[in-house]
């Protein structure tokens, strides 16, 4: 087994540091320029939460079945190019009670995670009637329902 070319041993410059700098220098490996590209990052813009936008894709889909614009789940799956499940999954959060609906549609912009994500109001719209639903998401609207 070796541990490096003959070379190095002859030298003694195996596994040696050399310090360029003076030790009260501070070293960084990051160069100059990208360090202060980093500190000058513009603020992220607000973004409506992507559960608004689901629920609103569930609304408009229920209107066009039943409009007879479109036959069935599987031509809206087609169409999207998603699964029939997926489909499912979203008009499933049209069974949740109106009042919550609406409070979700009427969720301001935002920069960071929303308080209410799909995958919780799945689980919701499953198991629980309407006042299970609003007792489960009260803490999560931040407001009286």
């Amino acid at each position: 087994m070796t541990l490096g070319p003959d070379w190095a041993f002859e030298t003694g410059n195996l596994g040696r540091l050399t310090r360029r700098v003076p030790a009260s220098h501070v070293v960084n490996a990051v160069p100059e320029r990208t360090r202060r590209a980093k500190r000058k990052r513009p603020p992220k813009e607000p973004k409506v939460p992507s559960v608004v936008q689901t629920l609103r894709k569930a609304l408009e889909w229920r209107r066009q079945l039943d409009a007879g614009e479109v036959a069935t789940q599987a031509d809206i799956a087609r169409r999207e190019g998603v699964t029939r499940a997926r489909v499912t999954q979203v008009l499933m959060l049209l069974r949740l009670a109106p009042e919550i609906q609406e409070h979700i549609l009427n969720l301001p912009k935002s920069v960071g995670r929303s308080p209410i994500t799909e995958r919780r109001l799945r689980s919701l719209c499953i198991h629980y009637s309407y006042e299970k639903q609003l007792f489960e998401l009260m803490p999560h609207l931040k407001c009286t329902v």
